[in-house]
């Protein structure tokens, strides 16, 4: 069986995303994957490594190549405890990626899906080139580079961030394609800048910045699924066979219409989601009010002094009240 079957039978980038948000690297794996495989990778690193979804997939790659598999994570999830367990493979690192890239052997391709923000990406870069320079650099994957992180921060431990480093934070924020700051009911973030754009914000910047400021390094952007790229050498002996793979995908209209779409339609199914649970605890919040006036005395009183007052037949009744709390 090819081995790219194998790995989609094997792994579900949806087991740890039941909103179907695809945030997954796994979700681009048969991109990836023959990545690595160009690039002769018997060692890679994957920074972010979360609840091994994506370390999974690795691991089944890696036993068809006899390639080593590192996961850094500070905080790993249980699903990638267990995998460290069950799986002689993999090697866990539980340091954050600053920690880790400085004293763990450079494998030959490094996976960069950690902290999504500017001075954790540069400093990853820069950890990475300053051991690897010039043609020594690994091949280089990154995922999300596209909206929303790729020129906005997001951060898992703003406290962690230098306080220099760190934008203007919004708690919570929701973000919605082509709104520069945040909007009620828009996608959940934790900590995310208050806005979007400008200089040294958000992963795709670091990258660009990081390419800008060395020779030889090429850097192809694929926007599908919160958005893939990929930084390698030029003159690595790989180069044309990555080259072959990646620059069909590199920044097409098409996919980059598909992946507007796409995250346009996911943030507004959410702000619909949060405007009918906002209106149904209105409507619960109501209820709860007329179901206490129905209650009290004082109610009870009005209604017998309108009837007093109509002759029988008050402008409004208990019954009424009643009826329409029903519906």
């Amino acid at each position: 069986m090819p081995a790219m079957q194998r790995l989609r039978i094997k792994v579900d980038p949806h087991a740890n995303d039941p909103g179907r948000w695809g945030h997954s690297f796994a979700n681009l794996a048969e991109l990836f994957v023959p990545c690595l495989d160009a690039a002769g990778a018997r060692s890679v690193v994957e920074v972010g490594a979360y609840a091994g979804d994506l370390t999974q997939l690795l691991l089944d790659w890696a036993a068809a190549t006899e390639a080593r598999v590192v996961a850094i994570d500070p905080m790993p999830q249980p699903g990638l405890v267990r995998l460290a367990e069950e799986r002689p493979g993999l090697e866990l690192v539980r340091q954050t990626s600053l920690e880790a890239l400085g004293h763990i052997a450079l494998p030959d391709a490094v996976i960069v899906d950690g902290d999504h923000n500017y001075f954790t990406v540069s400093e990853e870069l820069r950890l990475i080139g300053e051991r690897a320079p010039g043609e020594e650099l690994p091949l280089l994957l990154f995922h999300d580079v596209g909206w929303p992180h790729g020129r906005r921060d997001a951060y898992y431990v703003p406290e962690l961030i230098p306080e220099g480093e760190r934008r203007q934070l919004k708690e919570g924020g929701g973000l919605f394609p082509g709104i520069g700051g945040t909007i009620p009911g828009g996608l959940p973030y934790k900590w995310v800048a208050a806005e979007e754009g400008g200089r040294r914000n958000g992963v795709l910047t670091a990258i660009e910045d990081f390419v800008a400021q060395r020779e030889g390094l090429r850097l192809v952007v694929v926007d599908a699924f919160f958005g893939f790229g990929a930084v390698w050498h030029a003159a690595a002996p790989w180069s044309a066979a990555l080259a072959e793979i990646l620059d069909p995908w590199d920044r097409d209209p098409v996919v980059e219409r598909l992946e507007e779409n796409r995250v346009f339609h996911l943030a507004s199914r959410h702000v619909q989601m949060a405007q009918l649970l906002n209106r149904r605890d209105r409507n619960a919040r109501k209820d709860a009010v007329l179901r206490r006036l129905l209650d009290s005395g004082s109610f009870a009183l009005a209604c017998r002094l309108a009837r007093l007052w109509r002759r029988g037949e008050p402008s409004f009744s208990d019954e009424e009240l009643r009826r329409a709390l029903s519906e």
